[in-house]
């Protein structure tokens, strides 16, 4: 009997909090054993139940690609692991290359499956407040229109940039690292970008609150599903699961999100649970 062929899928914002998603995380497996899973991020908040969920999607699945969102990143008072900013990022880095999943540290792996070959290419950018709130100019005025209209993220309690003097500061050096990377690239090679933030803004335009984009994302990414070849552009972070286009470029938002989302727009949870990325290029 030929089994079936692998696949590229992707999901993310599991957000293991919640009894509700640990069981759907429990429900995740291959559909064939050579099936590829990418994770982009807001695995949960607790480093130790964070590095646990990707063992686990690691010894089911014959790759795991893991972008950090920014609850992985967060120092939450509950965390036995008090680890701040670029430290807690590196320490989560060598707990998933222990456990076999592939880090943006790592070199980028190329999918030969169906809709192949591509180089998969996880990313970790951060923000910088580039994506301002409506009518303002400067991050001082965006920032103080989201804390008058009471919609501020909790990154600015909980994600310290350390040893950055600011988020700003750590997203550009990611930037400039991250810039590089993708230059190296072999240009003959398409590209599917994995990155927690959408690398455009325009997925944030149907947000109930406009003024959430400023944790969302940098102007200095618009033109990257470009300029990198990107044949889908993969993100999560908005928990607005859909497909736009952007210059011809499929943008795949694979977000699982919380229960009270999902059940509201789904009645449960969302079916199927893996996007199949390629599923277009594949035919």
């Amino acid at each position: 009997m030929t089994s079936r062929p692998g696949t590229l899928f992707a999901i993310s914002d599991l957000h293991l909090a919640y009894q509700e998603n640990r069981e759907v995380i429990d429900q995740l497996a291959p559909s064939s054993p050579d099936d590829w899973l990418i994770v982009a991020g807001d695995v949960g908040e607790l480093f130790d139940e964070v590095t646990a969920v990707l063992r686990a999607l690691s010894e089911r699945f014959a790759k795991v690609i893991w972008a950090p969102g920014n609850h992985e990143l967060w120092t939450h008072p509950r965390d036995p692991v008090p680890l701040r900013g670029d430290h807690r990022y590196r320490e989560l880095v060598a707990a998933c290359r222990a456990a076999g999943v592939v880090t943006p540290e790592d070199p980028y792996p190329v999918w030969t499956g169906a809709g192949g070959p591509v180089v998969v290419a996880p990313l970790f950018l951060l923000y910088d407040y580039t994506w301002r709130a409506p009518g303002t100019t400067t991050m001082a005025e965006s920032l103080a229109y989201a804390e008058r209209t009471g919609v501020v993220c909790t990154d600015e309690l909980l994600l310290h940039p350390d040893p950055y003097p600011s988020r700003q500061a750590w997203c550009e050096a990611r930037l400039t690292r991250t810039e590089s990377r993708l230059r190296e690239i072999d240009p003959a090679l398409p590209t599917v970008l994995v990155s927690h933030w959408p690398l455009h803004r325009h997925p944030t335009e149907i947000l109930r609150y406009p003024e959430f984009a400023q944790w969302c994302g940098t102007e200095r990414t618009a033109d990257w599903h470009v300029r990198f070849r990107a044949r889908v552009a993969v993100y999560g972070h908005l928990h607005i699961r859909r497909t736009t286009q952007q210059d011809g470029v499929r943008f795949e938002e694979v977000s699982l999100g919380y229960p009270r989302e999902w059940r509201r727009r789904f009645g449960g949870p969302p079916a199927p649970l893996l996007r199949d990325v390629l599923r277009s290029a594949a035919g």
